[in-house]
């Protein structure tokens, strides 16, 4: 006698619920069983009960009038009713659930973006059962196609609008001694040799902020934690590194551009060698005030730390460890511009 585990009849693939299928899901629910439990006990897969339960629970009030989120068979029946009535073209990703986690896990987990997660899996040569595009993926988070990510999980939502700038060219008044940007020359300007840096400051609560230097041809990313927005600090961390790499940093940071910020005035201190005397280690170049585009690969490497570290964060807090984390993230970020390598890719070649 076959019972109903000892069968020799394979389930249908993609099927829907049946109204039958619904009332035990609801009877089973009830009794206390986990959607898990309920799936294997139907024989579903888990996000088919979970997608099921979302669409089908409804608010009930009890005899004390306390209100509860409950799961309503007739109500996920009369849903999927009125979706079948009104159902065009079916969703491109289909039942490739595994496709359909990888991308949760990266956005909703790893922060990434449609773009880098569909970028990422063309680059690496991932198989799954279904072929996206980001336009794809950005329209099936705003319909909620997806069961854990929401457009609450994305960085920047963009119009396609690039905003025009027109150069300011002012003067800075509180570093009339400083470098000007216009004295950059053009090599550094348009990106054709390496190991020219940007650097600016993310701060928050407390007296800390971060130090961030960006690498203006591969986007290599270095950040730092410093006790407080002072000039000493800073020189500080360039000390550090010129020790780091002694001979090697005037290769590594030929230039470094950065705004007028209190913290970067001293400019003798910043390009005074700590190993050498009288020996220059960099050049510093400061940009004109409101002019944040003259250092646009920094501004982008603030809105990804900001990702991590929200505004009104107490940067204080911060262990160096959850910074080291930060860096090694955007460091391994796929970024569209290189053909989705990453900076440290960019940046060894």
């Amino acid at each position: 006698m076959m019972g109903q585990k000892q069968n020799n009849t394979r389930a249908r693939k993609w099927k829907q619920l049946s109204e039958g299928e619904r009332y035990k899901i609801e009877a089973l629910l009830q009794a206390g069983l986990t959607p898990l439990e309920v799936s294997r006990r139907i024989g579903r897969d888990r996000r088919t009960v979970e997608r099921e339960i979302v669409r089908g629970s409804v608010i009930q009030v009890d005899s004390l009038w306390r209100e509860r989120l409950q799961y309503c068979a007739d109500t996920g029946q009369r849903k999927h009713n009125e979706q079948a009535a009104n159902k065009g073209r079916p969703l491109k990703i289909g039942h490739d659930h595994r496709l359909a986690e990888y991308i949760e896990k990266k956005i909703g987990t790893e922060k990434y973006s449609p773009d880098a997660v569909i970028g990422e899996i063309k680059t690496k040569g991932m198989s799954f059962e279904t072929r996206l595009c980001t336009k794809t993926v950005y329209n099936y988070i705003d319909k909620r196609v997806f069961l854990n990510i929401s457009n609450r999980d994305l960085p920047v939502k963009k119009d396609g609008k690039k905003q025009r700038y027109r150069k300011t060219g002012a003067v800075a008044l509180n570093n009339l001694k400083g470098r000007s940007i216009d004295e950059r020359p053009t090599n550094i300007e348009s990106r054709g040799e390496p190991c020219h840096w940007e650097m600016d400051c993310v701060v928050g609560k407390g007296t800390a902020c971060l130090l961030v230097m960006t690498e203006r041809t591969s986007r290599k990313e270095l950040i730092f934690k410093l006790k407080a927005k002072k000039q000493e600090y800073v020189i500080a961390v360039l000390d550090q590194l010129e020790q780091r790499y002694k001979g090697r940093f005037g290769d590594i940071f030929r230039s470094i551009t950065m705004d007028n910020g209190c913290e970067f005035l001293n400019q003798e201190g910043l390009e005074a060698s700590c190993l050498k005397f009288g020996i220059k280690r960099t050049v510093c170049y400061y940009a004109h005030p409101y002019s944040a585009w003259e250092r646009g690969s920094n501004e982008v490497a603030n809105k990804l730390i900001r990702r991590f570290v929200p505004k009104g964060t107490n940067i204080d807090k911060l262990t160096k460890a959850a910074i080291k984390r930060i860096e090694h993230w955007m460091n391994n970020y796929p970024r569209r511009m290189f053909g989705y390598r990453t900076a440290n890719e960019i940046f060894a070649t």
